[in-house]
């Protein structure tokens, strides 16, 4: 069996891009041009040589840590918006590492909770990306936690696997804790504390990508009763958030799960089957899109991985989701040519 290609997702590629314009250099020139919007991954040799261009250009150290400043959501995709919706730091930070492949698929991330608060580690099973991969990967996460939290906090510890730099002050300013180098594994340790922070709310239409998408989706659908329809615009704000249970539902509307079952038995309907059609209807929606990928989708309807996510939409419809993708796009170019419209459920 072939070894996994590591590789980075080409939204996070753009932030080095965004780094250069800030300083009024010709990114393009220097680099070439930027992945295109249709493309999601850039191999992880191609994020290297850039890298190593940028720093051979600047001839100083610690680059990792100037780039991550201008860290937003939009860099990590789908998975920087979902971890928006999420209540408290420690809920956004177990939610990105657990889909972070989808945005930094190199050496496999381990969550472990430990006395002193959360432990991310990576270890060294699929290589050693070196030190601007690793720096720039590990200030690029702790910067977007601190800006979801709308504050500065430091890193209780962080430990790379790399060599000690001639100057270390720069990282233990940046991570305000203690960093260790020449590590068996890399490990970013934050405390019980900071863990707890509520995140920010001040800037709504972060979450724009999901919303959006719901409320058009919503309003295409079959009219159904008014209570029914007010139950799965609650499911999409569950879904979206990971938690999309008959207990939720029921919390969300003040009634006990007992009652919410038997109203929806009247209106003939089961907690799973209302589930599964808000999920299929917003899968079929997010298909049309070509800037989500696979993982992507399957992380907005909740599931904790792709082949879940591909298992459930097979039995919705009989297909898997790339064959109803490629089936929809070639029925919208049929449409185009005979100029027949066609909305995002039909």
């Amino acid at each position: 069996m072939a070894e996994p290609v590591s590789r980075v997702a080409a939204t996070y590629v753009r932030l080095l891009y965004d780094y250069l314009q800030a300083q009024d250099i010709d990114a393009e020139r220097l680099l070439g041009a930027p992945p295109p919007p249709d493309q999601h991954f850039v191999p992880l040799p191609e994020w290297q040589a850039m890298l190593t261009r940028v720093q051979a250009m600047e001839g100083r150290p610690a680059l990792g840590l100037r780039i991550a400043a201008g860290i937003g959501p939009r860099h990590f995709g789908v998975v920087g918006y979902a971890a928006l919706a999420c209540a408290t730091l420690a809920d956004a930070l177990m939610r990105l590492e657990r889909y972070h492949v989808s945005v930094y698929d190199v050496n496999p991330a381990v969550v472990r909770h430990v006395a002193e608060g959360i432990s991310i580690e990576w270890g060294v099973s699929r290589g050693r990306p070196g030190a601007l991969v690793d720096e720039t990967a590990i200030a690029s996460l702790v910067q977007l936690a601190r800006d979801m939290t709308g504050r500065y906090w430091p890193v209780a510890e962080v430990s790379f696997v790399n060599p000690r730099p001639d100057d270390v002050r720069p990282y233990e300013d940046f991570f305000g804790g203690l960093v260790r180098f020449g590590e068996p594994m890399t490990r970013v340790l934050i405390s019980q504390d900071v863990l707890a922070l509520p995140l920010r709310k001040s800037d709504p239409a972060l979450l724009a990508l999901m919303d959006q998408q719901a409320e058009q989706l919503l309003a295409r659908v079959a009219a159904v009763p008014a209570e029914v329809d007010a139950w799965r615009r609650t499911l999409v704000v569950l879904i979206r958030e990971g938690r999309p249970s008959l207990v939720d539902l029921a919390r969300a509307h003040h009634l006990s799960a007992r009652s919410l079952q038997r109203r929806l038995a009247e209106c003939g309907l089961g907690f799973q089957r209302l589930l599964d059609g808000t999920r299929q209807h917003l899968a079929e929606a997010y298909l049309r899109e070509p800037g989500l990928e696979l993982a992507e989708i399957a992380l907005l309807l909740g599931f904790s991985e792709q082949s879940a996510f591909t298992r459930a939409f097979r039995q919705w419809t009989g297909l898997a989701p790339a064959q109803w993708r490629k089936q929809a796009r070639g029925a919208a170019g049929t449409d185009a040519r005979t100029g027949t419209a066609r909305g995002p459920l039909a």
